[in-house]
């Protein structure tokens, strides 16, 4: 369906609109935002960055006072302001920004809490277990709370135990060797499974539908995809079969999807510079064995050509969908 930009350029085209009168027509079809949407953006952004400067800020003063204050005055000032996020958030309701951000700043002082214990105690467990339990002892709130950036801190967590699980073990529960590139698999295949559901529950559940999310969690899918096949065209020993056709297999799908079945610019725009990055590192591997200059040249012609011929592909598929 055509969208209210693409209207009113067809509108202005056909001189339906008088030139003097784009500026109310934008106002008119909310394309442009009026004092009011402007006044709650900065409210809400206010808000949000006040609830994240006032966690920051805790952290700061404990690590900064930490011998100053007494073990007892650490865990009873950050189980006091977990109590008071937690109450604002009840107060307040989910559905209020407020208490969104409420339950966002209990969640930060959640790990703050088992940072702390950590610190104190000295229980010897190692990294990944501090943001794992973080994980686990948030989900319940994640649930309750319903919104998006939840569950973003969430696949956040479990990214990072990931990896600092793989910096102790060098593997997973013996099922993946202690290679180098095992742990880009197990973020590639976590970010992905999250991407699938994410995006078949975004249907059902409408709070799931920010973009902004989605898009994040394919870059975390893409990333370590890429990583993969550049370690793959490096060292040919290390999986380019195996790393190459579960690359393919992605664009395929991340085309089909986002081109014909939910279309998203960002999402081929990613996949457009991922097959860059590729063609790329492929050319430097072989050209460059034959001589550093006219290879770097003929890299330089490459990316650029590339990177044109990207920016005019998806100029074209927008004008597509805006038509």
């Amino acid at each position: 369906m055509p969208t209210p930009r693409s209207q009113i350029i067809h509108l202005l085209e056909q001189g339906v609109i008088p030139t003097d009168k784009t500026d109310a027509a934008l106002v008119v079809a909310g394309i442009t935002p009026d004092a009011k949407a402007w006044k709650t953006f900065i409210d809400h952004l206010l808000l949000w960055l006040g609830g994240l400067a006032l966690a920051f800020a805790a952290v700061f003063f404990i690590a900064f006072n930490w011998s100053e204050i007494g073990r007892m005055g650490k865990f009873g000032l950050v189980e006091g302001l977990i109590i008071l996020a937690v109450m604002t958030y009840w107060k307040r309701g989910g559905q209020a920004v407020a208490g969104k951000v409420a339950l966002l700043v209990a969640t930060i002082f959640l790990g703050v809490l088992l940072a702390l214990f950590g610190q104190t105690y000295q229980t010897g467990a190692d990294p990944w277990q501090l943001f794992f339990t973080w994980a686990l002892l948030m989900l319940p709130w994640a649930i309750v709370g319903r919104f998006p950036a939840m569950w973003v801190v969430w696949i956040v967590l479990i990214n990072l135990a990931i990896v600092l699980y793989y910096q102790v073990f060098r593997g997973v529960f013996g099922l993946m060797l202690g290679t180098e590139d095992s742990m880009l698999w197990l973020t590639f295949a976590f970010n992905t499974l999250a991407l699938t559901a994410w995006e078949m529950l975004s249907k059902p559940w409408p709070w799931l539908a920010e973009r902004w999310a989605v898009r994040l969690l394919a870059v975390g899918s893409g990333v370590p995809l890429t990583w993969l096949l550049f370690y793959g065209i490096v060292d040919q020993e290390k999986g380019l079969a195996l790393a190459g056709t579960a690359w393919a297999v992605w664009m395929a799908v991340m085309y089909i999807v986002y081109r014909r079945k939910r279309p998203d610019l960002f999402m081929l725009a990613g996949c457009c510079l991922s097959g860059i990055v590729v063609v790329v590192i492929f050319l430097g591997r072989h050209l460059l064995e034959f001589g550093e200059a006219g290879g770097f040249l003929l890299l330089a012609l490459v990316i650029i050509g590339l990177g044109a011929g990207a920016a005019v592909w998806l100029r074209n598929v927008h004008r597509e969908w805006q038509s």
